[in-house]
């Protein structure tokens, strides 16, 4: 942003305009991160159910079409497709929270409504 103010006008000056804005976004970026970095929680250790769907797990579903998906179940910030971490906010993390191996659920997924059942629930650690 310094280098493109020495350059003289700044009322035509686009590398200055567009700078400026860019600095603005990485403000916004800062603030959000900043009020985001108080309400984050450590989780340190498993839940006493370790049987059970909860924050941190890694699942085995079953669709109806007989095909096994795995996911970890993480936070908004964390999730990566790639790697099959899907956010507890997601309607599949939310429909399999609190379910057991051997339990049928629904989530109602952007395609329709979709059932799946638990084969494996598993902590690292």
């Amino acid at each position: 942003l310094a280098a493109a103010a020495a350059e003289g006008d700044r009322s035509e000056n686009a590398e200055y305009t567009y700078r400026k804005k860019q600095l603005g976004e990485i403000d916004r970026r800062v603030r959000y991160l900043g009020k985001r970095l108080e309400q984050l929680r450590v989780i340190e250790a498993p839940p006493g159910d370790r049987g059970a769907v909860y924050f941190g797990a890694w699942i085995t579903v079953e669709d109806a079409a007989g095909t096994q998906h795995v996911y970890r179940i993480v936070g908004p910030d964390e999730t990566d497709a790639g790697r099959g971490w899907i956010s507890i906010d997601s309607p599949l993390a939310r429909g399999a929270l609190g379910r057991h191996v051997d339990d049928e659920f629904e989530a109602r997924l952007p395609d329709g409504p979709a059932s799946f059942v638990v084969l494996a629930v598993r902590y690292a650690g």
